[in-house]
């Protein structure tokens, strides 16, 4: 059975920090590409950050420069390093893995940026 499980989640303030991590078991995690994303209230789910295997990054515009992903190929975990949190950045956060047939979606884990 493949799971993957989001932790990490919470209420900030602005300019604060969280970070994400994304457990993965019943997959061969380190052939997975994986992806975080992000659905705000009202609106369409949105890539926030990729990695492939080789962990090559690649990010949204919106996070460039704040948000830093990674993997940990021996704790089968990817990491979602959240840094000056903008109030725009509130959203149910969710972990994905992918290859070219077939994916997988986490359950989501909020976040919450407001003073």
């Amino acid at each position: 059975q493949v799971q993957l499980v989001e932790s990490g989640g919470g209420l900030v303030q602005p300019g604060g920090s969280l970070r994400l991590s994304c457990a993965v078991s019943g997959i061969t995690f380190s052939s997975y590409h994986m992806g975080w994303y992000r659905q705000a209230p009202g609106k369409e789910r949105e890539l926030v950050a990729t990695i492939t295997p080789t962990s090559t990054t690649k990010y949204a515009d919106s996070v460039k420069g704040r948000f830093t992903i990674s993997r940990d190929n021996t704790r089968n975990t990817m990491y979602l390093q959240m840094n000056s949190l903008k109030p725009e950045d509130t959203a149910v956060y969710y972990c994905r893995a992918y290859r070219l047939f077939g994916e997988y979606w986490g359950q989501g884990t909020q976040v919450t940026v407001s003073s």
